[in-house]
């Protein structure tokens, strides 16, 4: 049995709903309410394999920016598929043999760097955030305003109980 893999598609600019209807007849997708993202259930060997394979199906009909995996993989990571232009295949090819690395290997490289560095930095904001809080509340009240946005904001998701 052939294993089925998840994949999400970024688009470039909301899908026409002709687009849509096109893609639809190839793959069957769910696509969110401004239908720049899209959901694909994949049948393929692998996830590597789902993705160029929804890469040729889709291509030509979708604005496609970003194909990913939507689940991580057992060591963790999410498998992307970006079409890049012959002068960015150029100079990442002349980048990776600079380092002596695999063009996929620098770029992989890069990516998790830049990842690391965003989410870094995230985390510095929000602490500058808190620090400028705490200045004129209590970390009693922060705590207490915390837990009930948080647990307001579940309960909303949350389905109703019947």
């Amino acid at each position: 049995m052939t294993p089925h893999h998840a994949i999400e598609i970024t688009l470039t600019r909301p899908a026409t709903t002709r687009e849509l209807h096109r893609a639809r007849r190839t793959v069957p997708l769910a696509a969110n309410a401004d239908h720049t993202r899209l959901l694909v259930v994949q049948p393929a060997k692998n996830p590597g394999r789902a993705l160029r394979v929804l890469r040729h199906q889709l291509g030509g009909r979708l604005p496609i920016d970003i194909l990913t995996t939507h689940y991580p993989d057992e060591h963790g990571q999410i498998l992307l598929n970006v079409a890049l232009s012959t002068t960015a295949h150029r100079t990442i090819r002349k980048s990776a043999a600079a380092q002596g690395q695999r063009p996929r290997d620098f770029l992989r490289e890069r990516l998790t760097a830049a990842v690391a560095q965003s989410e870094q930095e995230r985390a510095r904001r929000l602490i500058a955030q808190l620090q400028d809080l705490l200045v004129e509340y209590t970390a009693e009240e922060l705590l207490t305003c915390a837990a009930s946005t948080l647990l307001s904001a579940h309960r909303s998701r949350s389905p109703s109980a019947p």
